[in-house]
């Protein structure tokens, strides 16, 4: 309990206090003083009950009329205050949301957490962060605003119901039992106390497990969305493989996970519901049977009886809060858990434990990048071959070879500076750094928006993006952009074969033009004449630029100053490097 309420406290002070906290909390504070003015509607309430009553138990038509007028007036400031209420909690639930989603997108990609965090590459890794920051921010202010801003009103309608109630039962409850004469003054306050305090304790020891069983419910059905997602995106190498059963046997696995946790999940629901749906269903309709015996013995009217019986139900209803909201409860705390796990791991993360993370990087200024003593590992502890000691300069064009699983893109990410297990010394150079993978994604904002990314593509002239994309050879895709500018949308990027994905990327190296230009296997895709005419087009645009390479087969067309051997060097290249 206590580590749950440390995890709530801590998501709500992301969610609800700092920069522009204070028009949040004024819409709260408006929201509570309307639950003020609910609870005080709600007394004008049980004071007509009586009055209501008595006139019709006395045949009194023209004060039974008056009094309709009153419930009409209530009514209505009571749905006026609900919906006022409604609106202000809507509103704040968007802007609580708005507020901890942004803290989580801050944490999910400052210092590339999102990379780190990867199963392999870090001590913690965080299982469908998509879910938890697309769904769990928006569920954790559902629920803290449905369960804070209700548990306060409920405080101060159990100590006003009960002032109520209290003053209402001033009489004495007498009986004999077992020959002993037994006097309860104002038993119907002790009654309402007694009734709700045994069934919470029932229902605790219930439904205690949900929790657990909330919290996997969430990460399977998550896991199951995520393979859909996997067919969507794969959807022709898998067609093309005949692979619908390997991806049906996947996917019937994920959801076997979702059936066997939903199973014990019914089950557990059902047997608390077995004690509070009949709780549900007679905690209106007890107070009037356990008020008889004092309209019986006299004490009370036929007006006074209805009004004892609504103001214990308002008393046991509203004590019944915690049996009332417990699935809540439950699902808040798996929800807590989940987010807080998200901002835990994203805050530092750290290294699996045991590797070695010696690598020293530096920016000292130099235009020059050198690499020096340095040997990579994996996170398990392999190390790998050396890499040779290397100084690259502005205008270079190396050529990264060696055979494949020697650590060429492990390389490339240690210079990035994404790569942290190994040890030995980069000092990284000045300048504006690019780097194009093998597979190259494309956003789904279009065609525009994957050639400039990550610039807006709003902030490149349309002439310039066109001729780019003609140079690149994709003349035959233009016809996606619009005349007015970049606004292509996504149905420009459908077809996309590897390798105009690859020439697509490479329009983002020719647009920035960057200092540095990392290809790795970036061009791989294209036949070996359009290869070198690329790969030609950049080293003449860029002059000046270092370009490292890395690639199977001579780049011919980049015209390489200098060969970086990665691995075992075979016999007969050693001579030449």
């Amino acid at each position: 309990m206590r580590d749950s309420l440390a995890r709530i406290w801590g998501l709500t002070r992301r969610a609800v206090f700092g920069s522009g906290a204070g028009i949040g909390l004024l819409m709260a504070g408006i929201a509570l003083a309307l639950i003020g003015v609910e609870l005080w509607v709600d007394v004008k309430m049980i004071a007509w009950t009586r009055r209501f009553y008595d006139a019709v138990e006395q045949m009194e038509t023209a004060a039974a009329m008056r009094e309709l007028g009153v419930f009409a007036v209530l009514v209505t400031a009571s749905a006026a205050i609900f919906l006022t209420s409604d609106y202000l909690r809507k509103r704040l639930r968007l802007r609580w949301r708005q507020k901890l989603t942004g803290q989580a997108l801050d944490r999910w990609t400052g210092g590339k957490a999102y990379w780190h965090l990867r199963p392999g590459l870090s001590a913690v890794t965080v299982d469908n962060p998509d879910q938890r920051i697309a769904e769990d921010c928006d569920r954790f202010v559902a629920l803290l605003l449905l369960l804070t801003l209700d548990l306060v009103g409920r405080i101060a309608g159990v100590v006003t119901y009960i002032a109520i109630l209290w003053t209402l039962s001033d009489f004495v409850l007498s009986f004999s039992l077992f020959g002993v004469g037994i006097e309860i003054p104002r038993y119907m306050v002790w009654l309402a106390l007694l009734y709700v305090l045994v069934s919470s304790l029932i229902t605790h020891a219930v439904g205690w497990p949900l929790k657990s069983l909330y919290f996997r419910h969430e990460r399977r059905e998550a896991d199951f969305r995520h393979s859909l997602v996997q067919v969507r995106d794969n959807a022709t190498e898998i067609a093309q493989s005949g692979g619908e059963a390997a991806e049906r046997r996947r996917l019937d696995a994920r959801f076997e996970g979702i059936r066997h946790n939903w199973l014990h999940l019914i089950r557990r629901e059902l047997i608390l519901g077995l004690f509070t749906r009949p709780y549900y269903q007679t905690v209106l309709r007890v107070p009037l049977f356990f008020a008889l015996p004092a309209y019986f013995a006299g004490s009370v009217t036929f007006g006074g009886l209805m009004q004892l019986s609504g103001t214990f139900s308002r008393v046991t209803t509203t004590l019944s809060w915690f049996i009332f909201q417990y699935k809540e409860l439950a699902e808040f705390a798996a929800v807590s858990h989940r987010l807080d796990e998200l901002f835990r791991a994203t805050g530092d993360p750290e290294p699996v434990a045991g590797a070695v993370t010696a690598i020293e990087r530096t920016h000292g200024g130099d235009v020059a990048l050198r690499v020096s003593g340095l040997t990579l590992a994996t996170p398990e502890g392999r190390w790998l071959a050396p890499v040779p000691d290397r100084v690259i300069r502005p205008g270079e064009r190396i050529w990264i070879s060696g055979a494949s699983g020697q650590g060429k893109t492990t390389l490339l990410a240690a210079i990035t500076g994404l790569w942290r297990y190994g040890e030995g010394r980069i000092d990284m150079p000045t300048g504006r750094m690019i780097v194009l993978p093998q597979r190259p994604h494309l956003f789904s904002d279009g065609l525009a928006a994957a050639a400039c990314y990550p610039s807006d593509p709003a902030d490149v002239p349309p002439d310039r993006l066109r001729s780019v994309l003609e140079r690149l050879g994709l003349t035959h895709r233009l016809g996606a952009l619009s005349a007015d500018g970049p606004d292509d949308g996504d149905a420009a990027l459908e077809g996309l074969s590897l390798g105009e994905r690859q020439r697509l990327a490479l329009a983002r190296v020719l647009l920035h033009r960057p200092d540095w230009v990392i290809l790795d296997e970036a061009t791989s895709s294209l036949d070996a004449a359009s290869e070198a005419h690329l790969l030609a087009l950049l080293r003449r645009e860029l002059p000046r630029a270092a370009i490292l390479c890395v690639a199977h087969r001579d780049p011919v067309g980049l015209d390489p100053t200098g060969t970086w051997f990665i691995g075992e060097v075979p016999q007969d290249e050693r001579k030449t490097a």
